[in-house]
């Protein structure tokens, strides 16, 4: 019986001292608790100069994160898709009997794109100050997801087209999903190889 007391004992020793030592090593760098003992410093430490050519920060989450602009977001996100299809074509490594049907599908998709580029440049800059209400949000949601089905509809008979004329191997290619893209729940990616 001493035995198991003394293995329940030692334990909780340990962790009340560190308990102690973390609590005073915090009070001390945060200026103390009141009432509790401080640690004096020789010389206060240096204030640290702001960064060249920008206003001073104060610590806190603004440090941390750049400020989101709406309007850059979607402007990134047109940009990758762009991308996403000269890297599509370059893969694909079409034949010229493919180039017709390669070439209809990129005329749908940049018209698509210069309709979602309008769209981006009515977007803020930066965030509004007051978040939105609710009605706002599902508004806003219910507007994205027509323009992009709009989108889908007007290059999907092109795309398929494509599709049609595309070799086994090059099929291949297509039928992976996209790399990046979250199916399924979180931390289940279907990758693109």
């Amino acid at each position: 019986m001493r035995v198991r007391r003394l293995f329940l004992a030692v334990p909780t020793a340990l962790v009340a001292a560190a308990g102690l030592a973390w609590l005073t090593s915090a009070a001390a760098s945060n200026g103390g608790i009141d009432g509790a003992p401080q640690i004096a410093q020789a010389t206060p430490p240096a204030a640290t100069p702001p960064a060249a050519g920008g206003p001073e920060r104060g610590p806190g989450p603004e440090r941390m994160m750049p400020k989101f602009s709406p309007k850059s977001f979607c402007e990134e996100r047109i940009a990758r898709r762009v991308g996403a299809r000269a890297y599509l074509k370059e893969r694909l490594d079409l034949k010229a009997d493919q180039m017709s049907a390669w070439d209809a599908f990129q005329k749908a998709a940049d018209a698509a794109t210069a309709k979602e580029k309008a769209r981006c440049a009515a977007l803020p800059t930066e965030m509004p100050k007051t978040p939105p209400s609710l009605a706002d949000r599902v508004n806003r949601r219910e507007e994205r997801m027509k323009s992009r089905l709009e989108s889908i509809a007007s290059v999907k008979p092109t795309l398929l087209a494509l599709y049609d004329k595309l070799t086994p191997e090059q099929r291949e290619v297509l039928d992976r999903p996209m790399m990046g893209r979250h199916r399924g729940g979180p931390g289940k990616h279907w990758r693109r190889g």
